[in-house]
């Protein structure tokens, strides 16, 4: 009978990948197809799995990143994981190891980062460690939200003058603030709606919502606490320009 997905891993280059009878198959390579790197959700996950997986990724890449990750979690990675360096990012509850030969070679590109409030910073934080270990340099500005808008001009002003490509504009309750970064700015904007808020917001649907309804073209939306999505998206839009500043 014919194999009917040999073209399939012909084209995705994995004719000749073993894969294991474990639960566990990682995408090692994914950084190397994509240009975003693979990050290891510890949540839902024991620590043994966690731990395993981590090892893996320092033994064939140099690098671990580690996201949505418990104080006991981390303390198992400090010891046992034989990582050269750990960065830790309290806020957003991840840490990234890495062997000592292994560093981020900078892309040139900039993504800057906006909240609405201080309570947004962890899901913003989360964005900005994978733009960083995308090559990018990051700019953060926290709680300028619309509550008090006189609050974002100089610093959303100071973020295009940096020469940001792409700007993350972080935001729970109503979540209007990336509309309003939308309409003032020239560079792609992407609404990171978080579940930070009370009463009809919903765990953060209300400020999708209003995010997805905004009427100003060209805003892009994650998903609710979706940092990580957000910073993967920031950092492809600014290597991509940074790539083409560079062949000019």
């Amino acid at each position: 009978m014919q194999d009917p997905f040999k073209a399939l891993r012909e084209a995705l280059g994995t004719a000749n990948m073993v894969f294991s009878d474990s639960a566990i198959n990682a995408d090692f390579e994914r950084d190397l197809r994509t240009g975003v790197p693979e990050v290891i959700l510890a949540e839902g996950k024991t620590p043994e799995v966690v731990l395993e997986l981590t090892r893996g990724f320092l033994d064939r890449r140099g690098r671990a990143i580690v996201s949505r990750v418990r104080p006991r979690v981390l303390q198992l990675l400090e010891r046992e994981a034989g990582a050269d360096q750990i960065d830790r990012y309290s806020l957003a509850r991840m840490a990234v190891l890495r062997r000592d030969d292994t560093a981020v070679v900078s892309t040139g590109g900039n993504v800057g980062i906006v909240t609405a409030g201080a309570s947004d910073l962890g899901v913003a934080q989360e964005a900005q460690v994978i733009a960083q270990e995308m090559g990018c340099a990051t700019r953060l500005v926290a709680d300028v939200g619309v509550a008090g808008l006189h609050r974002l001009v100089n610093p959303l002003e100071g973020l295009l003058a940096w020469g940001a490509d792409a700007v993350i504009v972080v935001a729970g309750m109503d979540g209007a603030l990336p509309s309003v970064v939308a309409g003032l700015v020239d560079v792609p904007v992407i609404g990171l709606p978080t579940s930070k808020g009370y009463g009809m917001g919903s765990g953060g649907l209300a400020a999708i919502l209003s995010m997805l309804q905004s009427c100003v073209p060209g805003l892009a939306v994650v998903n609710v606490d979706n940092g990580i999505g957000a910073g993967a998206s920031a950092a492809r839009i600014a290597n991509r320009v940074a790539a083409a500043r560079g062949a000019r």
